[in-house]
């Protein structure tokens, strides 16, 4: 992770200007059973700008949309193509991919986890902050969606405090809190979760596939807003911090987005920067 994220700092840098171009004649396929707007902008762009060529396929393209087992499909791309950048539903169905394919496979977002935005983010926090050291990162929303279940790998990993703000029903299992094994909190105290905090985190209340979920989601949600009062409780300077897309009105209010669009803008363009950083340490 720290390889991966000095790398993305030099790949901003240098954009436009690389020295070597490490996917030079491979071909990457980007492999969407979920829509995408930043996901697949960013790594199209960044295949391109490392030498590579994409190719785009939703599940309805292939015959992995008409009820071709994963590992079949895997193992004809494994002869044919160099890696593969998986968005879907399953975290077992990556893992799948990869073992059967035998090419560098990139989660590139799946329920349980979204490691490239967090990576991102993280990026985004360095170059303000600097260092991670001290560092208290405040998630607000559904605790138990992908975006904070990566952060909670991260904040174990890089030794950081990660607070989760959250109803009780959309905290993390006990199981997946032991396996991250981090410095992490879960309250249901929205208040005490954002007080002194570094970074203010949300997400969208209703994440895809959720959306029979809608109405009670709201219902039970309602109260764990990033707003000005909420900001106010966070360190002077604190950073506020959304994945997009944002819903306006619901995990966020329009002022405090507004105030805080180049931050956010910010993650969204080192999506670029830390996934070509990423690819770049899949081939090496």
């Amino acid at each position: 992770m720290e390889r991966i994220l000095a790398d993305a700092v030099a790949m901003k840098r240098t954009r436009g200007a690389h020295k070597t171009k490490p996917l030079a004649g491979q071909t990457w396929m980007l492999l969407f059973s979920k829509s995408s707007t930043r996901t697949r902008v960013s790594f199209e762009v960044g295949i391109s700008e490392l030498g590579g060529r994409p190719m785009f396929l939703s599940a309805a393209d292939i015959q992995l949309g008409r009820g071709e087992p994963i590992k079949d499909t895997a193992r004809v791309m494994g002869r044919m193509i160099h890696g593969a950048i998986f968005r879907t539903f399953a975290q077992s169905d990556v893992e799948e991919f990869a073992q059967y394919s035998g090419i560098p496979t990139i989660n590139a977002l799946t329920d349980a986890e979204h490691p490239c935005q967090i990576l991102a983010d993280i990026q985004t926090i360095l170059e303000t902050r600097k260092t991670l050291k001290g560092l208290v990162v405040t998630f607000v929303g559904d605790g138990a969606c992908n975006v904070p279940v990566s952060w909670m790998f991260a904040a174990a990993k890089l030794g950081f405090e990660l607070r989760i703000a959250a109803p009780k029903k959309f905290q993390p299992s006990a199981a997946l809190l032991k396996r991250a094994d981090g410095r992490i909190i879960c309250t249901e105290d929205v208040k005490a979760a954002a007080r002194d905090a570094d970074v203010l985190y949300t997400d969208v209340w209703v994440s895809m596939g959720k959306e029979a979920e809608s109405a009670a989601r709201l219902k039970v949600l309602k109260g764990y807003q990033i707003n000005q009062a909420l900001v106010k409780l966070a360190k002077p300077g604190a950073l506020v911090m959304h994945c997009l897309p944002a819903y306006r009105g619901k995990e966020i209010d329009d002022t405090t987005f507004e105030a805080n669009a180049d931050t956010i803008f910010t993650q969204a363009e080192n999506r670029l920067h830390a996934q070509k950083a990423i690819l770049n340490w899949a081939v090496s």
